[in-house]
């Protein structure tokens, strides 16, 4: 479906390239066949992902890998912030982040899990929060600046990488998007980290790249109880964020792609 002026906004943000195709992607894909505009923003370069190349050039060769993906998806890319493991929550990246949240206004903001096994992706998290808490805010001075926008944003947090927190727990969601209708877009996204196949191998023993999404996926479908292939959410409470009552990611979506854990919900009482 093409956008129009007046479509929603919507944003998949993470620490790494790559990061938004093994969690995000098909959510993503999902809403720009809604209707939305979308975009994608990889906040840290990937300078340390290679065993081989220097950080620039790995940098450089993981931007290229981004760019294709994008264009895979038909997503706007955004430029990182900072090197890995310099994704640190501090003033200066809060002030560049929030411009960037300014520009774009997002309707809908996916957004990485507050509990992950590595900084960077929780890191990313707690900026993005941050950057979206003071979107409205005419004192807080983004880099560079921009002015305040008063629209409403709702966040999701995706699943974290493994499903599990940073002591081996399960993260179960509250929200199951069904991913089989795009799936195969999901993979072309994620193959286009061509880079990466080596590098996950040697440092974390993740063998089969495409293979480890796909196993992620099967397993947040399990959890559904409803799809075969599913991304799982978790909605960040909406106080200060506006949409409060509301549920913007399911209402575009649709029943028929979204299955809402009541277990999770009534534990939120």
């Amino acid at each position: 479906m093409e956008t129009s002026p007046g479509s929603p906004v919507a944003l998949a943000a993470a620490a790494h390239p790559d990061d938004i195709e093994f969690t995000m992607a098909a959510t993503l894909l999902l809403l720009k066949e809604a209707g939305a505009a979308i975009h994608m923003w990889n906040l840290a370069d990937g300078s340390c992902g290679s065993t081989t190349l220097p950080g620039p050039e790995i940098a450089r060769v993981r931007r290229e890998e981004a760019g294709a993906s994008a264009r895979v998806a038909g997503a706007t890319l955004h430029p990182p912030l900072a090197r890995d493991f310099e994704l640190v929550y501090e003033p200066g990246l809060l002030a560049r982040a929030a411009a960037v949240l300014r520009r774009i206004r997002p309707a809908i903001l996916l957004i990485p899990s507050p509990q992950d096994y590595m900084e960077d992706h929780q890191n990313a998290a707690r900026l993005l929060v941050t950057a979206a808490f003071v979107r409205s805010m005419p004192n807080f001075r983004t880099d560079p600046p921009e002015p305040p926008w008063e629209g409403d944003v709702a966040i999701y947090h995706a699943q974290p990488h493994g499903l599990c927190d940073g002591l081996g727990r399960l993260v179960r969601p509250g929200l199951y998007v069904n991913a089989a209708p795009v799936f195969e877009v999901k993979q072309k996204m994620l193959s286009a980290h061509r880079s990466q196949s080596q590098w996950l191998d040697a440092s974390q023993g993740m063998g089969a790249y495409l293979s480890e999404m796909e196993a992620a996926c099967r397993k947040v479908g399990e959890l559904s109880g409803r799809f075969e292939l599913a991304e799982g959410w978790r909605r960040h409470n909406p106080l200060g964020f506006g949409f409060t009552g509301r549920d913007p990611l399911t209402e575009l979506l649709g029943g028929e792609a979204c299955a809402v854990d009541a277990a999770y919900a009534g534990s939120l009482e």
